[in-house]
């Protein structure tokens, strides 16, 4: 349930080393170990493990499993997406998109940046084993804009998938913040609002939502923009809009939900 507009912003810093940079390593998971906490003891930005580790159910991370570790940067202050681009010989268009939730006007001296993965296909293959790598490069080319088929039939490209807890909240004013009705940027509140911690899905974000199931919403998945925030919606957690008072709405509780980030 939303309770307060959230105001604060999750600050990541690490220390600079001589070079800036760290290199990834693996990690194996301990008990009690999540991502969120992986990600804090080694200084790194939220849903980085995810982003490397596609694989992995943040929800049910299996002791003495396996963890990459992304390759890092960490800013200087002045430093642009840019520069450090430059500075590192990657594209710069890859280097943002590894940090989507970097603020490209404004990155702040100690914020730890994620590098992109390095392919490992620059060395040329005898031409008679010409069509091997062309058949990766393909592959490569449709894994960049992988694509997710909602429950009406239509297929969207994505982003990212992020595995969230949800709750759900409605328009009454004591979970609004004191405002009745409206989301964060004053639009009535409909099917398809959804409140989160903007560091985690950006204000604005076009998402499509599966596992959720409750009477009012749409059965089988949902697209859903992020319009609105609480202060009690941080890290990976998400707050549904539900129509309907708030004793049918808490009925809803927490349930397990999968995020797509919609291009």
């Amino acid at each position: 349930m939303k309770k307060s507009l959230f105001t604060g912003l999750l600050t990541l810093t690490a220390c600079v080393s001589a070079t800036n940079i760290a290199a990834g390593a693996e990690y194996k998971v301990k008990r009690n170990d999540t991502l969120w906490n992986i990600e804090k003891a080694h200084h790194l930005p939220f849903t980085s493990l995810q982003a490397v580790n596609p694989s992995v159910d943040p929800l049910n991370l299996q002791i003495g499993s396996t963890i990459q570790l992304p390759d890092t940067y960490t800013a200087m202050e002045g430093e642009t997406f840019w520069t450090i681009a430059k500075k590192l010989n990657v594209p710069v268009q890859k280097l943002q998109a590894a940090n989507p939730n970097v603020d490209p006007q404004n990155i702040q001296g100690g914020t730890v940046l994620v590098l992109p993965e390095k392919k490992q296909d620059d060395k040329k293959a005898p031409k008679k084993k010409a069509n091997k790598p062309a058949t990766a490069i393909a592959a490569n080319k449709t894994s960049d804009s992988p694509s997710v088929k909602t429950a009406s039939g239509k297929k969207f490209t994505y982003k990212r998938v992020i595995f969230s807890k949800a709750t759900a909240y409605s328009a009454a004013p004591e979970e609004n913040g004191g405002w009745e009705g409206v989301d964060y940027f004053g639009n009535k509140l409909k099917v398809g609002t959804i409140a989160v911690d903007p560091d985690v899905i950006p204000l604005g974000s076009k998402v499509y939502i599966t596992g959720y199931s409750f009477q009012g919403l749409p059965k089988g998945g949902m697209i859903a923009h992020a319009t609105d925030i609480g202060g009690a919606i941080q890290n990976n957690r998400v707050d549904i809009f539900v129509p309907g008072s708030p004793e049918h709405v808490s009925k809803f509780g927490v349930q397990n939900i999968k995020v797509y980030v919609l291009k």
